[in-house]
Formats: structure tokens, sequence, C-alpha cells
């Protein structure tokens, strides 16, 4: 066998060919795994941060509920008052300018303060309702922005090592 002979060199550029396959092979699982494990690694950690904001959404939630209940019980204790009578709304009405004298003796006076006038409870209870509707409104979208802020935070905080 010679060095010049086609057999020895076909062999060598055989198995030369034969050596880079296989490491490229080789190459592609190893990777292939690499790419695997970093996938159940961020997996992993998307989960926990998944479960971070559940938690964080549901606190909030919780909070609101709470506040709900709290001005559910202030609102029906108001109520109580204003049907008992021990609370009563009044608002300031002007008095009116009465042009004609009804006696001599008296002159013509104005009040200064105008007085008040009471309402009727059940429109006082209608108009403090229309309150309580619009407290709801603001404690929700509060606990919105609050859930906004604090998913933010924790997205960026995760984001930014």
């Amino acid at each position: 066998m010679s060095l010049f002979n086609p057999a020895v060199w076909i062999g060598f550029l055989l198995s030369l060919a034969a050596s880079f396959g296989f490491g490229y092979y080789k190459g592609g699982i190893d990777e292939y795994l690499k790419q695997q494990a970093e996938i159940a690694r961020l997996n992993d950690e998307a989960r926990q941060k998944e479960q971070a904001l559940v938690t964080a959404v549901q606190t909030q939630a919780t909070q609101l509920v709470k506040a709900e209940q709290n001005a559910k019980v202030l609102s029906q204790k108001r109520n109580t008052d204003i049907d008992s009578g021990a609370l009563k709304l009044r608002i300031p009405v002007k008095a009116p300018i009465c042009p004609i004298q009804t006696s001599t003796d008296a002159p013509i006076t104005e009040r200064s303060d105008g007085g008040t006038a009471e309402i009727q409870p059940e429109v006082a209870k209608a108009i403090l309702a229309i309150g309580d509707e619009a407290d709801t409104t603001v404690r929700k979208l509060n606990a919105c922005i609050a859930v906004y802020n604090q998913v933010r935070e924790m997205l960026n905080q995760k984001g930014n090592p």
C-alpha cells in the first residue's frame, strides 16, 4: 500500500468526513439538550412569576372585597340612622323676599343665613346612594391601578436583575 493509492485517500477522506459528521451530529444533540434545559428553566421562572402575580392580584381583590363590605356596613348604618331620625340631611335655602309688608310696625328684614330645609329620608338616602356608588367605583379603579402598578414593578424587577 502506497500513500498514492486512491483507496488510501478515499479511506482517509471517508474517515475524516465520518468524524466531522459524527461531531456535527453529537454537537446538535448536545445543543438540543442545552436548549431544552434552558426552556425548562425559563418555564419554571415564568411559573414563579405567574404565581407571584396571581398572589398580588388576589391580595388586592381581597382588600377590595373587605373595603366594599366595610362601606356597605357604614352605608346601612347611615340609612338606619336616617330612617330613625338620628341623622337628618339639611340643605341651605334662600329665604324668600316678601315685597309686601304685612304689618306697618315690623320693618322688612332679610335673613342673612337664609335658613335650611330638611330633606325627606327617601330623598336623602337616594342622594347618598349616588355618592356610595361613586365611592365604589373609585375603590375599584384604585384597586385596579394598585394591581397594575404592583404587577409592573414585579415584572420590571424580575426583568432587570
